[in-house]
């Protein structure tokens, strides 16, 4: 019998690692695993999202601590219809109401289908962005690379990137990001559900097909 529970960071560390492209642990404030049985066959995390621009840009900044990114999915046999009723069910064990957006890269070959199936909007494209490059090491994320000086050089990206530049000198280089198709969903009901989905800033556009 399927069902959805949920369950900690921990017990999804081997899809994520080992299943997941990204083979890099998010972060993770909720996280939920579709169970057959007894047995875990997918999993779903949602964490703040790494971009404070984002998280306040989405409804406005003073409802940025209701955002969050869904930022892993991954199943282990990715059957029919488990990763929207994974996704489905999961958004309602959420404290609600919550924004919550998440992203499909076209790279990966993804336009969001299950986003689709879940009910989210579309609202285009990621902005666009530079990624963190160290010549010889470019299976590292920006964000991992990112994180290796963020201690000692706080959130400001500026202090971060001088400081990753003196450290590795012209091995240090940016790349452009691939944009990614961006959906946003607003949990619960009510009032505050409403102006919420009111207050999103971006423009819904159809959603996109594959090629």
């Amino acid at each position: 019998m399927r069902s959805v529970k949920r369950i900690t960071g921990k017990e999804s560390y081997f899809f994520l690692l080992f299943l997941h492209y990204a083979k890099r642990i998010p972060s993770i404030t909720h996280a939920f695993g579709l169970f057959d049985d007894d047995n875990l066959i997918g999993v779903v995390t949602y964490g703040t999202p790494m971009s404070s621009t984002l998280r306040r840009n989405i409804c406005g900044p003073e409802y940025e601590k209701r955002v969050l990114e869904l930022n892993r999915l991954c199943l282990l046999h990715n059957g029919k219809n488990e990763a929207s009723y994974l996704v489905s069910k999961s958004l309602k064990m959420l404290p609600a109401p919550s924004v919550v957006v998440s992203f499909a890269d076209p790279q990966h070959g993804h336009v969001g289908t299950v986003y689709q199936a879940s009910n989210f909007g579309y609202y285009g494209l990621s902005e666009k962005r530079k990624d963190w490059k160290i010549r010889g090491m470019e299976h590292l994320h920006s964000q991992t690379i990112s994180d290796t000086v963020r201690g000692k050089h706080g959130a400001e990206r500026g202090a971060r990137a001088a400081a990753i530049r003196e450290m590795f000198g012209d091995r240090f280089y940016m790349e452009d990001r691939p944009r990614k198709h961006r959906y946003v969903i607003v949990t619960g009901s009510g009032k505050l559900t409403e102006t919420l989905r009111e207050k999103i800033r971006y423009e819904k556009q159809n959603y996109p097909r594959k090629p």
